[in-house]
């Protein structure tokens, strides 16, 4: 008569917090509108539809093409992995990206040293020309020097950080972007001078 209740008679009955969770997730909107049935199918043929003659597949080819392009041309510039161009793709080849722009080289000075010995080597003073002759010494002696010593580092560095990726063409690739001047250079640097490579 007097007896007391049992714990699972005093529980509540509402369900616990992560039930209720659960169910606001399942029951949250999903920010836009559910479309309607004839759209949904409609554009579900559209998708599925095969081109009905050359004319149209050639077009959709192209309009893929472009679209693709243009992801690959946003990477470039993002650096988002997933659309790069297939010479620029993997951890191995991003590395030696950043490992060439860490750094300042000797070839991405090339161009401007070239227009100065240019226009000092058409002054008429046979001195002025000498010096543009052994400017133009000095700078290749120098590019091969620093290329020999980035390639030799950079293999160290890439057997040390990647030691199961294969480091085939990498240096190659690494020379080629000392090249170029450092904002010409795709895809877009993305370290700092100094900083360590990622």
């Amino acid at each position: 008569m007097f007896r007391s209740r049992s714990k699972e008679d005093q529980a509540p009955t509402e369900p616990p917090a992560e039930q209720e969770q659960e169910l606001r997730d399942a029951e949250a909107p999903k920010g836009r509108p559910t479309p309607k049935r004839r759209d949904a199918e409609a554009l579900r043929r559209a998708v599925v539809k095969p081109p009905a003659n050359r004319k149209e597949a050639a077009k959709r080819a192209r309009d893929a093409r472009r679209a693709a392009l243009a992801k690959q041309r946003e990477a470039l510039v993002s650096g988002d992995e997933r659309h790069l161009p297939a010479r620029d793709r993997g951890p191995a080849r991003r590395f030696a990206r950043d490992y060439v722009d860490a750094k300042f080289h000797v070839a991405e000075f090339f161009l401007p040293i070239a227009v100065l010995i240019l226009v000092l080597s058409m002054v008429p003073s046979i001195a002025t020309r000498n010096l543009a002759l052994l400017m133009w010494l000095f700078v290749i002696v120098m590019i091969v020097f620093d290329s020999v010593l980035t390639t030799r580092r950079l293999k160290k560095a890439l057997r040390a950080r990647h030691p199961d990726e294969s480091v085939k063409g990498i240096s190659a690739y690494a020379l080629m972007r000392t090249l170029q001047m450092r904002r010409m250079r795709l895809p877009k640097p993305q370290v700092k001078r100094g900083e360590e490579p990622r």
